[in-house]
């Protein structure tokens, strides 16, 4: 059954069993919940059962009640999962609750605040809540520690050879200087407008070093590690399950989840795969924000990035770091003469969060993004909607032929995933 909900509170109910005629059953019309309430917050536990030994101890920037981390069979990858425990006072639940972000995100956007946290929220109300962030977002890590080149480069002489390595090389240390060169760019500007000596300003300099940093740091992994969609897809959200499932033991072996932009798209991916080959999904139900499968019908604003994918891929560019660009622009998007403010509808819609909510979601929630992905996922803008690698399997193709839940949900002025391509998922593909 697919539900299609919008932001005005009209909903579309539709059962599909897998093989049948599909029609519309009934048109209802449900109480909106604001999303500010359901940034609700409970107290934090603190307290730390003995299952999560093995686990490393929570770093600063985990907010979450337990931090695990989960190996990836047949890679060196290990991923971060923000555990927060389901409160005692709310009724017990039959299934965990699995949190996917979107492209170049991580947990924050999910835990936000204390008092604006959908992951608390829902652990609130007595879900155990598990927030993943895939290889190379947020915590996760790999065998080899961010910034130990040298043993990248051992590791990698011998399975790519000395010419590939110092292309590599040489595109990395190509695109470091560039981003180099615009941040100094950057604050010869905002010292010509600016008095250095203020707070704000040295708060800012700070911040934007600090990302400049982390992105030079987890770049040299990048150029060696790239990956893709299907990598999410096959190998990080499947032992993240098998790993949830172990420590919550639901007792009918499924989990409950909600994935956010790329996050629903590897969920409507992965019931696709398993509706196709009569496999059993692993989800009680599923939840998808601002996901699709085929952005043509819409006139979605990541239409305008499509021309620079080709010379990205030509100048073999590794990896387009969207986290320090955004920290870079964020000035002038935010204080006068606000030369860029449009950019901000981007990521929100105009007075839907507080400006310090925004800022910290600008400077702590994205990072970087290998290429190799996002020329994968131009394929939404393609003829058929998003594939796989080899460009033979459509997801959309097979969507309609899962038993799972699933509650679409669309914004009306969300300017990336508008609601027309939601509908290219969703009633497109089960009337056909």
């Amino acid at each position: 059954m697919f539900v299609l909900g919008y932001q005005n509170g009209a909903v579309l109910h539709i059962n599909n069993p897998a093989g049948s005629n599909p029609s519309p059953r009934v048109r209802v019309r449900v109480p909106v919940v604001p999303l500010r309430a359901l940034y609700a917050h409970r107290g934090v536990t603190e307290k730390k059962p003995s299952n999560v030994v093995r686990n490393k101890p929570k770093r600063k920037i985990c907010t979450a009640d337990e931090l695990h981390y989960v190996a990836v069979p047949n890679s060196d990858w290990r991923l971060a999962l923000w555990r927060y425990l389901p409160s005692p006072a709310a009724p017990q639940r039959n299934h965990p609750l699995l949190l996917l972000s979107g492209i170049g995100t991580n947990a924050i956007g999910y835990d936000l605040s204390p008092e604006y946290s959908f992951a608390r929220y829902m652990s609130g109300q007595g879900f155990d809540t598990w927030i993943l962030e895939v290889r190379g977002a947020g915590l996760s890590a790999h065998r080899v520690e961010f910034g130990e080149d040298s043993m990248i480069t051992s590791a990698n002489a011998k399975s790519t050879g000395g010419t590939t390595l110092s292309r590599e090389s040489q595109s990395k240390s190509q695109l470091m200087e560039t981003v180099m060169q615009s941040s100094q760019r950057l604050s010869g500007l905002l010292n010509e407008g600016e008095d250095p000596d203020a707070p704000q300003f040295f708060d800012l300099q700070e911040r934007l070093s600090t990302s400049l940093e982390d992105f030079q740091k987890q770049l040299d992994l990048i150029v060696k590690n790239d990956w893709d969609f299907d990598h999410y897809l096959e190998e990080d959200v499947p032992a993240v399950m098998e790993y949830i499932r172990t420590l919550s033991k639901p007792k009918d072996g499924k989990l409950l989840a909600v994935g956010h932009s790329m996050g629903g798209i590897l969920l409507y991916a992965m019931l696709s795969h398993c509706g196709f080959e009569g496999k059993d999904s692993g989800f009680a139900s599923v939840t998808t924000l601002a996901s699709s499968l085929d952005y043509r019908p819409s006139n979605s604003l990541l239409r305008l990035l499509l021309p620079l994918s080709d010379p990205i891929q030509a100048l073999n560019v590794p990896v387009i770091p969207l986290g320090t660009f955004l920290a870079a622009i964020h000035p002038f998007a935010s204080r006068p003469p606000y030369v860029l403010s449009w950019l901000k509808l981007l990521i929100s819609a105009p007075d839907m969060m507080h400006p310090e909510l925004f800022e910290k979601l600008i400077f702590s929630n994205f990072g970087n993004i290998p290429t190799k992905l996002i020329s994968q996922l131009t394929a939404v803008f393609q003829e058929g909607g998003l594939c796989d690698r080899s460009g033979t399997f459509f997801y959309k193709d097979h969507i309609g032929k899962t038993n799972v839940p699933v509650l679409a949900l669309a914004a009306d002025q969300d300017l990336i995933c508008p609601t027309e391509a939601v509908y290219g998922t969703i009633l497109d593909t089960i009337f056909t």
